[in-house]
């Protein structure tokens, strides 16, 4: 169980680490608006899997993959010198799609929830009608 909290812990702090890395030292425009949602750290420290997001579409996904890869070096090094570890991991980009996929289901169910209360509004019986000579149903 301790490794698993300290896996978390690490984990953690290589996210943080990264982000602020790539907050206020690449400079890159295509790296701008970039969040990290989370780091996974391998057992041996010596690789990272970082997940990230940002806004746009397919295009500046790729843009952002980019920017990130060109800059990996700098953001080796200035993790080396942020935190104390046996090994700086090396960093492996990827595009977090559970938040797109979030967002996609998220629009889905504003849709049905949309459609749902148009569906209110109609009423499904028609209402009874008065007779033409003003009585009602009960013939009075």
């Amino acid at each position: 169980m301790k490794s698993y909290s300290r896996a978390r812990r690490t984990d953690e702090s290589v996210r943080q680490a990264l982000a602020q890395i790539i907050m206020t030292e690449v400079k890159d425009p295509r790296v701008e608006l970039v969040t990290i949602t989370s780091v996974v750290v391998s057992p041996d420290l010596r690789h990272a899997n970082v997940y990230l997001t940002t806004h746009g579409g397919p295009d500046r996904y790729k843009e952002t993959l980019a920017g990130l890869q060109s800059a990996k070096g700098r953001i080796r090094s200035a993790l080396g010198r942020d935190l104390v570890m046996k090994y700086v991991p090396d960093l492996h980009f990827f595009i977090d799609e559970s938040v797109d996929e979030g967002q996609r289901i998220s629009e889905k169910l504003h849709e049905l929830r949309d459609s749902v209360s148009r569906d209110e509004d109609v009423p499904t019986e028609p209402e009874p009608e008065a007779s033409a000579d003003g009585a009602n149903e009960d013939g009075e």
